[in-house]
């Protein structure tokens, strides 16, 4: 386990990205008066942020309790790590507690920080939804919502341009809300495009990558998932973490 970034529920959404930006995180801890009180996530901001009955409120105004999710799986300290590998199928982090007191965190990125598997990408890899340089950001984020992914490769002509995650929808709809007027953001946020948005910082691997290469490099670079491409760098699939986890699970 590692230690956890909590945030207390009063805060702001906006505070919550901000020390989601400085630690490199895509979820923390939210607190009640100390007590463990839930997980925000930032699938969760971007959901929240997206949504039309909240458009007109900037980021800074709406608090962390918003986008909480309630549900939150929970460990002693000495529960085996191989007993914690499936519980993480089921959720993204795992809060070690004792005695209603939080001593840590388990996410993906610590369980792959101890296990190595042999095998190339193409075992891991699974088949990747895909969106292109104009389509409209809000059309990406209900995709992400509706098959449950954080990452979605953006592609052009066939060719592979650039990366789409939640955190970049996040981040494009908190800036949208903080710059354009409330009257205006209902006409205008379908004018918010992938391109945009998007990380065109993109590493890869192919097909026949070691699997140690992929684990090395999602962990060196801090990354969620990594596109796979094949022999003529056409886009073929992506290794999440959660794919990586799920290969733990199964062997």
């Amino acid at each position: 386990m590692t230690t956890p970034v909590t945030i207390d529920k009063s805060e702001r959404i906006a505070h919550a990205l901000d020390l989601m930006e400085k630690h490199r995180l895509r979820r923390l801890l939210v607190t009640n008066n100390g007590k463990l009180g839930g997980i925000i996530t930032m699938r969760q901001i971007a959901r929240v942020l997206g949504t039309r009955q909240r458009l007109g409120l900037p980021a800074s105004s709406l608090h962390v309790a918003s986008a909480t999710l309630d549900a939150v799986i929970t460990i002693p300290p000495d529960v085996d790590v191989d007993e914690a590998i499936p519980l993480l199928q089921k959720t993204s982090v795992l809060a070690v507690m004792e005695n209603d007191k939080i001593l840590g965190w388990i996410r993906p990125r610590e369980i792959l920080a101890t296990y190595k598997k042999p095998g190339v990408a193409a075992d891991v890899m699974q088949t990747p939804l895909k969106v292109s340089p104009q389509d409209r950001v809000v059309h990406a984020r209900r995709m992400m919502l509706d098959r449950d992914v954080g990452r979605l490769p953006v592609v052009e002509s066939g060719r592979m341009v650039g990366i789409l995650s939640e955190r970049d929808v996040a981040k494009a709809l908190r800036a949208f809300r903080d710059l354009v007027a409330s009257n205006q953001q209902e006409a205008r946020i379908k004018n918010l495009l992938v391109m945009d948005a998007m990380n065109r910082d993109v590493k890869s691997v192919h097909t026949n990558t070691p699997l140690q290469e992929v684990w090395d490099l999602i962990l060196s670079e801090d990354r969620g998932g990594i596109p796979v491409l094949n022999d003529s760098d056409a886009l073929v699939g992506i290794i999440t973490r959660r794919n990586l986890i799920d290969y733990l699970t199964k062997s």
